[in-house]
């Protein structure tokens, strides 16, 4: 009797994966998938993991490794922030090479702080730039009378209230935004972010159509909102330390900038009858973030066209667009509106 053949690679490589699947705590209520059954539920790291027989995976949770630099560290640190299942966590230590680098976020920001700096200088005020009667005649921030200029939808964010509302914008930008573009990619995470920029605008020439707009808060609170609804969702699966103490910090850090630019909008204008900037870009943030930002985090190394979630709150936010241009249109001229004069 001839001898049985060995297993091929393709199999010992599904016998690895599914012994790390065990280290999960759901994985104990279910048994692990054949690969022949597995949906687009799962993630391409754990597909290539089972069809590439040459993926060498250890059956130890990556926080148990040892002898680490810092530079390891730091990525095995940001998969454990932003990846609630261990497979996934393996997959992008093992192949993230830093290339490209996180520069979408990083290019943000620093245009963000040269543009403050630059009208600190012009305005000669740097705490509360808002105030100076000269702040709206800046080409870059959104203004009713002007909402025609398309570009200012989108260029406000580089124009900020005051020191205090870029400081806990680029704090934001770069303690959340910088991690989930290593994990997710620039184009993905811009995604994210410009669509809540965009939203945020728009909601405001909606829901408060005399005021301006300024602050890169839309889509700061777009991924700072999808990243906490992934792990509010995934609570079990993510291993990062103090996650609810951090997320308590989170949500104070954004309710204190929220009010305060409730404060500003309400507070006596210094170009009446312009009111202060809105405050409702805010909110546009997080119904993007939570939408279409939560699918975007949740299929980590999928392709988003293949997910059925992901075209419905599409559809949404197009149909939501295109409603926000025709109100442009129309709604204003229909409401007999008094809009303040144009700077």
């Amino acid at each position: 009797m001839g001898e049985h053949p060995s297993p091929g690679p393709a199999v010992a490589a599904c016998a690895e994966a599914e012994r790390i699947e065990e280290l999960e705590p759901e994985a104990e209520e279910r048994p692990p998938p054949a690969p022949e059954d597995m949906s687009n539920k799962r993630s391409n790291s754990f597909r290539q993991a089972i069809l590439q027989g040459n993926r060498r995976l250890c059956s130890k949770a990556l926080l148990e490794e040892k002898g680490l630099n810092l530079s390891q560290r730091l990525i095995r640190h940001v998969a454990y922030e932003t990846l609630p299942r261990e497979i996934d966590r393996k997959w992008y230590y093992d192949s993230y090479t830093c290339c490209p680098p996180p520069w979408f976020m990083i290019t943000v920001t620093l245009l963000e702080v040269a543009f403050f700096l630059y009208n600190g200088v012009s305005l000669d005020q740097f705490v509360l730039q808002v105030t100076h009667p000269r702040y709206l005649k800046n080409s870059l921030v959104y203004h009713p009378q002007l909402r025609a200029q398309a570009w200012r939808y989108l260029t406000y964010i580089f124009m900020h209230a005051g020191i205090e509302h870029l400081g806990l914008n680029v704090v934001l930008q770069l303690l959340v935004g910088v991690p989930l573009e290593m994990v997710h990619g620039a184009t993905r995470i811009g995604l994210v972010y410009v669509a809540g920029v965009v939203a945020g605008s728009l909601a405001v020439s909606v829901a408060d159509m005399t005021a301006p707009v300024v602050g890169s808060s839309g889509g700061v609170y777009a991924l700072v909102s999808a990243h906490l609804a992934n792990i509010v969702m995934n609570w079990s699966g993510m291993k990062c330390q103090f996650k609810l103490l951090r997320m308590a910090v989170a949500l104070i850090c954004m309710s204190m900038e929220f009010g305060r630019a409730v404060w500003l909008r309400f507070h006596p204008s210094a170009y009446p009858p312009c009111p202060h900037p809105s405050f409702v870009a805010h909110l546009g943030g997080v119904a993007v973030g939570i939408t279409l930002g939560v699918v975007v985090l949740r299929n980590y190394e999928q392709r988003l066209q293949d997910q059925s979630l992901w075209w419905i709150f599409v559809a949404m936010y197009t149909v939501f667009v295109l409603f926000a241009v025709f109100w442009n249109i129309f709604a204003y001229t229909l409401l007999d509106l008094k809009l303040p004069p144009p700077p």
